[in-house]
């Protein structure tokens, strides 16, 4: 078997289908010989910025000389994005490896009447096994669906824990209401183990504070008032952090979007878990972040052309803060789209009445859970006034959005991380 046919047989596994019991990951792993037994792993859960989380912690460590594995998901255009050591993807010919190891694991277990494993169960075993074989020092890991009963979740003593913030998302498997959810996201919370959580929300808060105490952990929760954003610039956003360590430490976080602030903020405060004598000083954690790059989160990838992962209720709503801060004078286009298991209508709603978009160009993601262009252009119109253009072909769209964006506007895409992933692959094929 080659790498494409690889990714081709992953493919063919349902993403989203039930679940085998957990007891089937844990003997996966141990017949693998618990690879991730040896790493030191943080683990992180949450709604939103869980992947940001990671991406903050991964380049602190890389940044103080740590070999550091980063396990996320999804990917946007290649699935070995998926498995990163110290800000490097996996090739094809160190994925394949991996891959083949697992699957003599499975052809066993299958053997011994054992179920296939799942899609993400496949390769949360296969960045296990890659990292093991990499020799990596320590792994910073993001939970895929949920937390309590994720494949993430049988690695039994990770080092430190984050939870960052809790919203209606995936309600179908997780709950319908916040405490609920953020039951779910607290099942990652191991006895002992240190924990960092999104304190802004007393009804997650509330759930996620009392399971730490249960289990005798150390916790502690990020609240507004500490951080204070004094600088923001096209490009970035200073802060300054008013806690232990970092009191009055001034941040520079890579971005626009004033989510990341919290992000950056749930990352630093996990530092002081994971290197509580501050062997990785102050200003290395700082160049850190400083550093960052997280593909697909208010990323800008053209002049004026800016790529965002937003594709919940609260995601846009943070995304709408960020939209509502270009300067008054600059013409504003939206490229959207988005699947059919989310409130698409509620996120369209809130793009139109308060982001208030010049121009509008709505597209469609292709597959099973594709939503039609036709339908969210129908949505756009009954909440704004302005242009709406149709077009199903992404590129095709894309081209129309540059075109009404002119030499001075900004156009921002969202909706969905399939559509990132779709840009993406347009703008390196035109590389």
């Amino acid at each position: 078997m080659n790498y494409t046919e690889a990714v081709e047989y992953i493919n063919d596994i349902p993403k989203f289908t039930t679940k085998n019991k957990f007891e089937h990951t844990k003997e996966m792993m141990r017949r693998l010989g618990n690879p991730e037994a040896h790493m030191k792993i943080i683990h992180v859960a949450g709604t939103n910025g869980k992947g940001s989380v990671c991406a903050f912690l991964s380049s602190m460590l890389v940044e103080a000389g740590k070999r550091t594995g980063l396990f996320t998901s999804p990917h946007l255009v290649k699935i070995n994005e998926r498995f990163q050591v110290n800000h490097v993807e996996a090739t094809d010919e160190e994925f394949l490896d991996a891959f083949l190891t697992v699957m003599e694991t499975v052809k066993q277990m299958q053997a011994d009447g054992m179920p296939h494993p799942t899609y993400f169960e496949l390769l949360f075993a296969v960045g296990m096994v890659f990292f093991a074989k990499k020799k990596v020092e320590y792994c910073v890991m993001e939970t895929g669906l949920g937390g309590r009963l994720d494949a993430t979740n049988t690695v039994e003593h990770p080092i430190a824990c984050v939870i960052t913030s809790i919203s209606l998302d995936h309600t179908e498997y997780l709950g319908n209401t916040i405490p609920e959810i953020a039951g779910e996201k607290a099942g990652i919370i191991k006895p002992g183990v240190p924990l960092v959580y999104d304190g802004r929300n007393p009804q997650s808060a509330q759930v996620i504070h009392k399971r730490a105490m249960e289990l005798g952990c150390e916790a502690a929760g990020l609240t507004d008032s500490m951080y204070e954003v004094f600088l923001k610039t096209d490009k970035s956003i200073d802060f300054c952090l008013h806690f232990g360590y970092y009191e009055n430490a001034r941040v520079t976080v890579p971005y626009l979007a004033e989510y990341q602030v919290v992000n950056s903020s749930l990352a630093l405060m996990a530092m002081e878990l994971i290197d509580p004598t501050h062997e990785i000083g102050l200003e290395t954690r700082l160049a850190g972040i400083r550093k960052t790059r997280w593909a697909g989160r208010m990323e800008t990838v053209l002049p004026g052309v800016v790529l965002d992962g937003a594709h919940n209720e609260d995601g846009i709503a943070q995304f709408v803060k960020t939209v509502q801060g270009v300067p008054g004078e600059k013409k504003v286009v939206m490229l959207f789209a988005a699947v059919v298991e989310k409130n698409f209508e509620k996120m369209i709603q809130t793009i139109a009445e308060q982001a208030a978009p010049d121009a509008i160009v709505v597209t469609e993601i292709k597959g099973s859970r594709n939503e039609p262009a036709e339908e969210l252009g129908r949505i756009f119109r009954k909440y704004t006034k302005a242009p709406v253009t149709v077009i199903a072909d992404n590129e095709a769209a894309f081209d129309e959005a540059l075109k009404e964006k002119g030499a001075d506007g900004v156009l921002f895409c969202a909706g969905s991380l399939y559509l990132v992933g779709e840009l993406k692959k347009i703008l390196n094929n035109r590389k």
